[in-house]
């Protein structure tokens, strides 16, 4: 099955969205990342999100620190648990696994990697490849490339240009080329990804590259070594209409 087969639509003419990514979960919910227990971090972050009167959430990807399944069900729980009600999106990270990630994709959470609505449409991608580092394989970048015919903003997990951080070493290794046909295609209005853990704004040409920070926890910025940051849970909100499209970093400081 072709990867954007399965579709949604909003009959509507603006969205509010949010994007949350790299939860980091573990099968208990007890578990703890750098001394950080992701699971309350994420029951946090869905309770700020379900004041925001959405429309929909895409998840970036990195759901899983344990790779167990039970991660994945603990995924499922607490969004069930929680007050949200719009419907869940999701691009699998270098962590995920994408059956395990298809399995739990009922009701709330959706496995449509195409979003659509009246101005145009949201694409997720796999940038998953065969190590942490990300890999979009030719014949996904044109079936990406074959979907850009509307205006569009592109999600991936990997990032496509570098931040000078430790991360870079498993950044998206073709992010350029990526990038260079979604500028091509004149469509593009923005690409988003996670896998970073912190705010980054680019741009490459004139195609704006926004950084979603983690719900789990942030790195530290410039630094060759891996460094946890004290920032708490952040996400982030885009809103697109007629007059364009909108976004901002919330922050959830413990």
């Amino acid at each position: 099955m072709a990867w954007f087969n399965a579709t949604f639509e909003f009959n509507q003419s603006q969205l509010k969205l949010a994007h949350i990514t790299d939860t980091h979960l573990f099968e208990q919910s007890s578990g703890e990342y750098f001394a950080v227990n992701t699971a309350e971090h994420f029951r946090c972050v869905l309770a700020d999100l379900a004041l925001q009167n959405l429309d929909g959430v895409i998840f970036g990807g990195d759901l899983t620190q344990d790779h167990t399944f039970g991660s994945y069900q603990l995924f499922a729980r607490l969004i069930d648990e929680s007050a949200l009600t719009c419907p869940i999106f999701w691009l699998p990270g270098n962590h995920d696994d994408i059956e395990y990630l298809n399995e739990i994709s009922q009701g709330q959470i959706v496995s449509a990697k195409k979003i659509g609505f009246e101005l145009g449409q949201i694409l997720l991608t796999n940038s998953k490849g065969p190590t942490p580092a990300g890999w979009v394989g030719e014949v996904h970048l044109e079936e990406i490339i074959r979907q850009c015919v509307v205006p569009s903003m592109v999600f991936c997990h990997h990032n496509p240009l570098a931040i000078q951080g430790y991360l870079d070493k498993h950044m998206l290794e073709n992010g350029p080329q990526l990038l260079n046909r979604l500028v091509d295609s004149q469509n593009v209005i923005a690409l988003f990804h996670g896998h970073v853990h912190n705010e980054y704004v680019f741009r490459f040409r004139e195609l704006p590259v926004y950084a979603t920070p983690a719900t789990s926890i942030q790195f530290k910025k410039l630094t060759d070594d891996w460094q946890q940051e004290n920032l708490g849970a952040g996400y982030r909100i885009i809103s697109w209409s007629a007059g364009g499209m909108q976004t901002e970093v919330k922050w959830l400081t413990k």
